[in-house]
């Protein structure tokens, strides 16, 4: 797949990119990127929930009445669950949500993702570009120059930049990231999927 690559400007630069076809071009697999997105969303659970037993609630233990001879149901004390303010049979307790996959099947996912970006013709190159300084209506301006602005976008950096990553924290549907960062749900996620000129030669060296 040949994609041009603009300038930051929005006007093409010239160059054209052959995009390798083992990594853009395919046959996404659905299950593969439903595992890597659950598992994503799993860990970054805290599984901090508690709610408590009846043995935590702090109560009397005093007997509320006799064991027979009420006409009633037997009760023992205030704790159990039946009370307002008694404690909770089988609820959440801290937990870990975390769980493994295979680190091919994480690849596949990832491959399937942009595939699948790809296919829709979502992706777009961009020259490399710095910022002199964190300014939010410079690099919205960018954006709008590629036409990806008013929309989930993700931007791949090929290496760190403070000063790009401090110009997107402010807005709620764009996201920064490095290409080591890179994964299946922040792919999915996005509805546009801005790539600066490099990064798909980084995929391409590491998928040998």
């Amino acid at each position: 797949m040949n994609l041009a690559v603009y300038k930051i400007d929005g006007t093409l630069s010239g160059k054209e990119v052959v995009l390798d076809d083992a990594i853009f071009g395919i046959e996404p697999n659905d299950h593969a990127i439903y595992l890597d997105v659950k598992q994503y969303l799993a860990n970054q659970r805290q599984g901090t929930h508690k709610s408590k037993e009846r043995w935590e609630i702090a109560h009397s233990t005093k007997k509320l009445i006799r064991q027979k001879g009420s006409g009633g149901a037997r009760h023992g004390s205030l704790k159990a669950n039946i009370y307002v303010g008694g404690g909770r049979v089988f609820g959440p307790q801290p937990r870990d949500y975390r769980f493994k996959l295979n680190k091919k099947l994480k690849q596949l996912a990832r491959y399937s993702a942009l595939s699948y970006k790809a296919k829709d013709e979502a992706i777009v190159l961009v020259e490399p570009f710095v910022m002199e300084a964190p300014k939010t209506k410079e690099f919205i301006k960018i954006l709008e120059n590629l036409k990806s602005y008013g929309r989930k976008t993700l931007v791949v950096l090929p290496e760190n930049s403070n000063n790009i990553y401090l110009s997107s924290r402010n807005l709620p549907e764009v996201s920064v990231i490095t290409v080591d960062e890179i994964n299946t749900y922040a792919i999915m996620n996005s509805n546009k999927l801005v790539l600066v000129d490099g990064v798909q030669e980084i995929l391409a060296s590491r998928r040998k």
